[in-house]
């Protein structure tokens, strides 16, 4: 694959797996709109792994408390705020999970993969984003998440595999309703990310790895590279501008995109 496309893949990702804009919408896109060859599974396994690296490393403290908390958890202890939060995150990546595995076995993940349904999705979704970044109050921190708030984001999320829905989005909107103010919801959400990430990849990579050659790699490893930097980048301006600014640019963007999409689709 070309190196410029293999760069324009990894920004899309990179840029929008953490924005509340759908990643794998734009992905799905890309060639659609571009007329470009899609760039398959083994980039977009790749893209995946290096926005997981870029989400460890800006929230490295938050993962290190998390894996001292699994092992406190091994230990019986479920009272410290490494244990809860270890156990909030394993709570909220169960329901995408199995959700997610019975989809992709039955195929029915392909069959959503349209230009209709993503536009459904980034319309409706950036609405509900809207009204709950408006209503939801600003009461509650990571400091109180639990079992049961991990839960309903964890519920939340398993909306976030249809196509155009966003994860970041959707699990955000879900944190806002329950009270967490705007920063901490994005916390929350990123940090979920990271075994819903894992658990995609193991899922998804075994498969890619029998069918992948050199070339393959070598493209994977590119493009892993510069979703790194490019989801990195994203990720430090959006928590920085959360601080004064409200999820309401990414929902105009949201409307606009579905719109147009749904007029290309239906014209």
């Amino acid at each position: 694959m070309p190196i410029l496309q293999l760069f324009l893949v990894a920004v899309i990702q990179g840029v929008t797996e953490f924005l509340p804009i759908s990643s794998s919408g734009h992905l799905i896109l890309f060639p659609q709109l571009t007329g470009l060859q899609d760039q398959g599974q083994v980039i977009d396994v790749a893209v995946h792994l290096g926005t997981l690296g870029a989400v460890i490393v800006y929230f490295w403290r938050d993962v290190k408390q998390a894996l001292a908390g699994v092992l406190e958890l091994c230990c019986g202890r479920v009272d410290t705020p490494g244990a809860r939060l270890a156990l909030g995150l394993a709570i909220a990546t169960v329901p995408v999970v199995l959700v997610g595995a019975i989809l992709h076995l039955t195929h029915l993940d392909a069959a959503m993969r349209s230009m209709a349904v993503i536009g459904w999705t980034m319309l409706i979704f950036g609405v509900v984003l809207f009204w709950a970044d408006r209503t939801g109050a600003n009461i509650k921190s990571a400091a109180d998440w639990r079992s049961r708030d991990a839960l309903i984001m964890g519920l939340w999320q398993v909306l976030s595999l249809i196509p155009g829905t966003s994860r970041s989005g959707i699990t955000i909107t879900g944190a806002r309703r329950m009270g967490y103010s705007r920063s901490e919801a994005a916390r929350l959400s990123m940090l979920m990310s990271i075994p819903t990430i894992v658990a995609s990849g193991v899922l998804l990579g075994a498969e890619v790895a029998a069918k992948a050659d050199g070339t393959a790699f070598r493209d994977g490893a590119l493009a892993a590279l510069f979703a790194f930097g490019a989801a990195l980048l994203a990720l430090t301006l959006m928590m920085r501008l959360l601080r004064s600014v409200s999820f309401t640019p990414y929902v105009v963007y949201r409307v606009i995109l579905g719109a147009g999409l749904l007029i290309m689709a239906y014209w």
